[in-house]
């Protein structure tokens, strides 16, 4: 949906940060996220890892990128939210075997991207970008397998393998395959490969400002490296179970040895943005 006086609002956000430089954009849309999700176990099907495997190197086409960037963010947060699920069990320094493995993150976030879309990329090319998205779960699949040994090495507690962990490594692993960057940015980034762009910083003080309606994402086709890309941007907010490393009272150390953020429960957190060729 086209949002009036779209690049007036960002201009006028560059203005209250002296020295910002703006670049050129050539269109403004916003959409607003839906929030449900279904915790379903599914068996993953023979077959899946292996398609998920062949690289999508092709630019999208235009007409449907704004919808083929919104369910690359879909799966990342279905993953993060298997990922929290599990932190218990990962944790646990009396077991071995946790059980959750890269077809265990592959089947799960398959099952919930249908409920979520009523699409089944189970379904050979069930729809154009079919391997685009298969190679995020197969990235997803990845990242869980290579972490075996750290998630069932007994005697340790905390494992270190959080979700803003498992969302970065993802993002990077999808690229290689890809050439769509996925990344998770925010202000009050931790991870140097997380610190946001000129563009991301921009759409981050947009979302932190009272004017701009909770929870609704950002998207643009503008010019990178002198090719025409998309760029969207997700808000996230802070839930309870961030508070125990990001929370109260700022400045302590988290159990990660960072210093917490002090945010509070719906606060601004950051974003997950995507940068995605365009034909």
């Amino acid at each position: 949906m086209s949002i009036p006086h779209g690049d007036k609002f960002l201009k006028t956000m560059a203005a209250m940060h002296a020295g910002y430089r703006m670049e050129s954009y050539t269109e403004t849309s916003m959409k607003s996220k839906g929030t449900n999700q279904t915790r379903l176990s599914w068996q993953m099907m023979s077959g899946v890892a292996a398609t998920a495997l062949a690289l999508y190197a092709s630019p999208v086409m235009a007409g449907n990128e704004a919808e083929v960037a919104e369910h690359l963010i879909e799966l990342v947060e279905i993953g993060r939210s298997v990922l929290s699920e599990q932190m218990k069990n990962i944790n646990n320094p009396s077991k071995a075997d946790k059980g959750f493995t890269g077809n265990y993150m592959a089947s799960q976030v398959l099952e919930r991207f249908k409920k979520a879309t009523k699409l089944d990329l189970r379904i050979s090319n069930v729809v154009p970008q079919a391997n685009l998205y298969l190679a995020l779960v197969q990235a997803e699949k990845e990242v869980v397998d290579e972490v075996q040994p750290v998630i069932n090495k007994q005697g340790i507690a905390f494992k270190g393998f959080i979700p803003a962990v498992f969302a970065r490594r993802v993002g990077e692993q999808f690229y290689k395959k890809s050439g769509v960057r996925v990344k998770l940015t925010g202000i009050d980034y931790r991870n140097a490969n997380n610190k946001p762009d000129d563009f991301e910083a921009e759409v981050l003080r947009m979302f932190g400002d009272p004017r701009h309606p909770k929870g609704q994402s950002y998207v643009r086709n503008t010019m990178l490296d002198g090719r025409p890309v998309l760029r969207m941007m997700d808000p996230e907010y802070a839930g309870a179970s961030c508070l125990d490393c990001h929370g109260a009272p700022k400045g302590e150390l988290d159990v990660t040895g960072m210093k917490k953020e002090g945010w509070k429960e719906g606060d601004l957190a950051g974003a997950i943005s995507i940068v995605m060729p365009l034909k």
